[in-house]
């Protein structure tokens, strides 16, 4: 049985009437407070920046709370009543909505809005997730740096409004999708978690030998590589075409542990001046926010020589580059870079420190095997890394397709606002 004549047969024959939003219920926006207020323990409360992040169709138990004598000042959404955020950074963060399902009331911040409705709470709050909800609210949604709407622009939206325990009905069909959806993707990103485990510890095992076995020599050995600082690049020199580069900054988000292929270009004129890799040669981000990040390297395989930032460094080396790039990936490399990291907010290591680092150096036909074997569980690992969000993503749509369907009820041949 589809889904609309199993909805036609819990309806009836009852009519679904439409109607505003702003006839059916109350809106009430909450008080300004700010994110200094917020303490571990105290009157529960929610930010708006806390709907886009934490909380989803329904909560009764909330993520932040506020002094109570501060709370008393505030304004509250109760039992029953749906939050719903009016701020956001673009259009589509504007009328999220969660149902409060709390024992206590909620202060909620300026920035949102409490319903109050005879309506089931949940059925308002998947409502508002819908494609039908969004497209009525963006002619009053007005735009800028930050995004906003007002209780009017809400209320002059039309919901469907089924018999209580149609929306009741409703809400179980999609309570259930809702933790299908939770419990696949769960699956799906443990899947995704032991898999790169699993790679981290076969690569810091194969990378790791014995110092009797095969000598450790400092990176910046003669005859093993030497360490040269890139020059000037910033984002504003990029072109369409050109000569290839490398931004540091690029180097955490669009590289990996190898590339054949740049993502930016400068002009000619601009790469005559800058300090240039070579095919094989490390590129080696020196800044980061973090520790964790600090170093990342990506091994350049293209033909070309290509213009490096003056946050990277260049490591012209002797080894396999591959064999290089994945060192740099471990624990052993890791441990080691810690104790030159320098900077509060901004974390960097110069190239004379990372010419001490201790790098293993087995023949070249070990480090080879070692690739080899490194390659496989790369692409492995990149395949799932890239193939489960994308499995999540579907399970999601499939969700948002479903939400949509039973939430879709004939209506009025206008849904105007006025």
């Amino acid at each position: 049985m589809s889904e609309l004549s199993y909805m036609e047969k819990l309806l009836d024959g009852v009519e679904v009437e439409w109607k505003l939003l702003e006839e059916v219920g109350k809106f009430q926006r909450g008080k300004r407070f700010v994110k200094k207020d917020m303490i571990s323990e105290g009157f529960p409360c929610i930010h708006y920046g806390e709907m886009y992040t934490h909380y989803d169709i329904w909560a009764n138990t909330s993520k932040s709370f506020v002094d109570k004598d501060l709370a008393s000042k505030l304004r509250v959404a109760e039992c029953g009543d749906v939050v719903i955020v009016a701020a956001g950074e673009t259009i589509e963060d504007i009328g999220r909505g969660t149902a409060w399902l709390g024992e206590s009331s909620v202060v909620i911040h300026d920035a949102c809005f409490s319903y109050k409705s005879p309506l089931n709470p949940k059925y308002v709050s998947y409502f508002l997730r819908t494609k039908m909800f969004q497209d009525q609210i963006k002619p009053y949604i007005s735009s800028g740096k930050i995004s906003a709407i007002n209780a009017k622009g809400l209320g002059k939206a039309k919901i469907p409004i089924p018999p209580l325990n149609v929306q009741a009905e409703i809400v179980r069909i999609l309570d259930a999708f809702t933790e299908l959806t939770a419990e696949l993707t769960a699956e799906l990103t443990a899947e995704l978690t032991a898999r790169q485990q699993q790679y981290v510890y076969y690569r810091d095992q194969l990378l790791t030998f014995e110092e009797r076995e095969v000598q450790h020599l400092p990176m910046g050995t003669k005859g093993v590589g030497e360490f040269v600082r890139g020059k000037g690049l910033q984002k504003k020199d990029f072109t369409n075409a050109g000569v290839g580069c490398i931004h540091y900054g690029q180097i955490y988000t669009q590289y990996n542990t190898y590339a054949y292929k740049t993502q930016s270009f400068v002009s000619s004129e601009f790469a005559e001046k800058a300090r240039k890799a070579q095919q094989g040669n490390l590129v080696i981000a020196t800044t980061s926010e973090n520790d964790e990040d600090l170093c990342k390297a990506v091994a350049w395989l293209g033909s070309e020589e290509i213009a490096i930032s003056n946050d990277a460094c260049i490591y012209k080396h002797t080894l396999d580059p591959k064999f290089v790039s994945y060192f740099f990936q471990t624990e052993q490399f890791q441990e080691q870079k810690r104790q030159y990291i320098t900077g509060t907010k901004v974390r960097r290591v110069n190239a004379d420190n990372l010419a001490k680092i201790k790098i293993p150096v087995p023949s070249m036909l070990e480090q080879q095997r070692i690739v080899s074997i490194l390659d496989k569980f790369d692409a492995l690992t990149t395949s799932l890394t890239e193939g489960l969000p994308r499995e999540i993503e579907l399970r999601q749509q499939q969700y948002e397709y479903y939400r949509d369907l039973l939430l879709s009820f004939p209506k009025p041949e206008v849904v105007a606002h006025d």
